[in-house]
């Protein structure tokens, strides 16, 4: 089934374990992951026909990364490949499902039409899952195996990527998850993979601190330390030698005084010490700023904090702001950002690229900066050096700040990898799975803690070529910890993955377990609000083999019985709806739709200690639910308890009652009024407010089924789209399968 295609010695070797086992393959940036999948999936397809192969990647221009591959060596036609995005609405989705072979998709999607039961696992003879180390806690990546290795008829896994991690236990967590058999490691060391590795150049370009920047690095010191004086004082920080804490210390002690004061209650000392350890983080982070990106990134952030301190009611940004020594910080700051201060690094960096383009117009260079502003920062001063085009590449819009589409960032790697143009400055998106055939050289704005960032940054180079990397560095600061930390957990993960077969507990493909060999239980049936989907909820409903059914609900977020409904809070939800007013109604509403109505409140957190609310109006409203309306409160710990709980209820439930029940049947002592809006209610993308102003302006529900396209468009939040939904679904012959 392969065309223009030869594969390397070990890529062959690699087949042959992943033919019989699920496997993790570990290789080096730009060695052909990509081919080892196609092989296999050749592979699988030769053995099962008629059967469908999965390749997943974290993002859409991955995804098509892919498919270009599959298309151009796979000799399969193309209306046998089918892309799933967020771009393709469900329904073709699932259309495209039932007539494909080769389906490309980001995990989330696929989680959703999993759920959804628009697709059918069983079917799947491979899934490939590209960057496997992203398959740890809730990514989509964990739940799609559990699923596939539960469903499929005849089972195969690939796992792809080129650093795991350095942490043994997280490496141990990705093959458990994906339920790995064996490990094929391939370094650039390895004789079968030594010929095709090109060379790089390793540069550490060190610069010193100036000394505008060392005054402004005191200052800041000095509120760090007063803040850190402050706990040791209270007994909250336990250390003699304060000069120097960590941020990943400051991370645990944050998060121990925090589980601490929700425990006490109104504890003053640890409220307190919780405030002042969002001071020190704050604080800190403008440290890093100065030391490792400059004025510019650091006057952006500060004049942030001086902003929000004007209208926050955060006790932290208030205290900063007021302290005389931030700003003085910030007016040094700034004078030195209008006196055009630039960073050392920033100024070596000009020179570097200068330099490279002096001595050859037509390379390619690839620009790291982990921060956004810096980023665009650094754009704006390079496309001002002679010869230089440069462009930003960045993720998607988050927190106010512009970004690009999955789209237009595909549009741009494909002009970079034209010779648009020559500088990519990128922010973390740049680093994970790209396709850029050729860059002469790979420049780090700042080392990065994390080996597997750290190896995917390096390996944007010297895929086809001779390549060069340079990693600018601060002495005397984070930079230095940072470089060391990267070096140390590169070299542990490969001594791990090493010895990954005498350390690690990899499944047995021989062992069967025991669920294998009974009876299969009957399934309860679950109907879920579609808002609840991406809950960690409905995932572990799915592993306790619970019939899923999303629909839009009026009342309830879980129906388990025709008598039955849920009302579902995380316990901030709970305390924040009393607070807003939401939670009466809702328990009316709750009340009148349901026999058997119930309250789950999910969550660790001492409900009396979330919000500035007196302990009586929480007490007050829990015996109103319980008194008043009758209503049970249950509490449960997480997702796991809940879905554990809902299962269990719905199982009693439906003993007695059956599984014959739909959201739409009629309510418990529904008044004509209620049954109207009911019915409107369940019209697509309806729902219960909507329902109300289409009945308003319509008077009838024959009147609301008999209205022209147009007619519906008339009213407010109904668009084209709506319309057509609605118009289809009055309109439509019954079809019975």
């Amino acid at each position: 089934m392969l065309k223009d295609f030869t594969p390397r010695l070990y890529q062959e070797t690699i087949l042959a374990t992943s033919a019989s086992k699920n496997t993790l393959v570990v290789l080096p940036t730009g060695m052909g992951k990509t081919a080892v999948s196609m092989m296999l999936a050749s592979q699988r397809f030769s053995q099962y026909p008629n059967s469908k192969v999965l390749v997943l990647a974290p993002t859409r221009p991955l995804v098509e990364q892919h498919i270009e591959t599959f298309r151009k060596h796979m000799d399969i036609s193309e209306e046998k490949f089918a892309v799933f995005t967020g771009f393709v609405k469900p329904e073709k989705r699932a259309e495209l499902w039932k007539s494909s072979k080769v389906i490309f998709s980001t995990p989330q999607g696929l989680e959703n039409d999993i759920i959804s039961g628009r697709i059918d696992l069983e079917e799947v003879s491979l899934i490939v899952f590209d960057e496997a180390h992203r398959a740890v806690g809730d990514y989509a990546y964990v739940f799609v195996a559990k699923q596939y290795n539960k469903k499929a008829d005849f089972p195969r896994i690939l796992a792809l990527t080129a650093s795991p991690g350095s942490d043994l236990e997280k490496i141990q967590e990705v093959t458990g998850n994906l339920f790995i058999e064996s490990v094929e490691l391939r370094t650039e060391d390895d004789p079968d993979v030594k010929p095709y590795i090109q060379e790089v150049e390793l540069v550490w370009k060190k610069v010193a601190l100036p000394k505008p920047f060392e005054e402004i690095q005191k200052l800041l010191k000095e509120l760090l330390k007063a803040r850190l004086e402050k706990l040791k004082k209270r007994g909250v920080l336990q250390r003699k030698n304060i000069d120097f804490v960590s941020k990943m210390d400051l991370l645990k002690l944050q998060a121990e005084v925090r589980g601490k004061a929700m425990s006490a209650g109104k504890d003053f000392v640890l409220w307190n010490a919780v405030s002042v350890l969002a001071e020190i983080m704050k604080i800190q982070h403008g440290l890093e700023l100065l030391e490792t990106q400059g004025v510019f990134a650091l006057n952006e952030y500060l004049s942030k904090i001086q902003k929000d301190g004007q209208s926050s009611k955060t006790k932290a940004v208030k205290n900063i702001v007021a302290d005389p020594g931030f700003r003085t910080i910030l007016i040094k700051s700034q004078a030195m950002q209008d006196k055009g201060f630039q960073h050392p690094k920033l100024i070596e960096l000009q020179k570097l690229i200068e330099k490279s383009v002096n001595k050859d117009p037509n390379t390619k260079i690839m620009v790291f900066n982990q921060y956004r502003d810096n980023a665009h920062n650094i754009t704006e001063i390079l496309n001002g050096l002679k010869g230089c085009s440069a462009k930003l590449f960045v993720g998607q819009s988050k927190k106010g700040l512009t970004g690009m589409s999955q789209k237009q960032q595909k549009q741009m790697l494909d002009e970079f990898r034209e010779g648009k143009f020559n500088i990519l400055v990128a922010t973390s998106v740049g680093e994970e799975g790209l396709d850029i055939p050729k860059v002469d050289e790979v420049i780090f704005f700042e080392p990065i803690p994390s080996a597997i960032r750290t190896i995917q940054r390096k390996g944007r180079t010297g895929r086809l070529e001779k390549g060069k990397v340079t990693i600018l560095m601060t002495e005397n600061t984070r930079d230095e910890g940072y470089r060391w930390s990267a070096h140390h957990k590169e070299k542990r993960m490969y001594r791990n993955l090493k010895e990954i077969n005498s350390k690690l507990v990899l499944k047995d493909a021989s062992q069967k377990e025991l669920s294998n060999y009974e009876r299969p239980k009957e399934k309860v049936k679950i109907f879920a609000d579609h808002r609840e989907r991406a809950s960690g909820v409905i995932r572990e409903l799915m592993d306790l083999d619970a019939e899923i059914k999303l629909e839009q609900l009026g009342t309830a977020d879980y129906l388990l019985s025709s008598r039955c409904g849920v009302e579902f809070k995380k316990t901030d939800d709970f305390v924040n709806s009393i607070i807003d007013g939401r939670l009466l109604e809702q328990i009316k509403q709750l009340k009148k739709s349901f026999e058997r109505p119930v309250i789950i409140i999910e969550g660790e957190e001492n409900i009396f200690s979330l919000r500035n609310i007196h302990p009586n109006a929480i007490n007050g409203m829990l015996a109103t639910i319980a008194v008043s309306y009758g209503i049970p409160t249950l509490f449960t710990k997480n997702q796991k308890e809940t879905a554990s709980l809902l299962s269990t209820i719905a199982k009693r439930e439906q003993e007695e009652t059956g599984k014959n029940f739909s959201p739409h049947s009629e309510k418990k002592s529904a008044t004509l009024r209620e049954q109207q809006e009911y019915v409107i209610s369940a019209l697509p993308d309806v729902g219960p407010n909507l329902a109300k102003e289409l009945l308003k302006r319509f008077k009838t529900v024959k009147k609301i089924a008999n209205a022209k396209h147009e007619r519906l468009k008339k009213i407010k939040k109904i668009g084209d789209k709506k319309a057509k939904k609605i118009r289809e679904l009055f309109e439509s012959d019954y079809e019975e399968f």
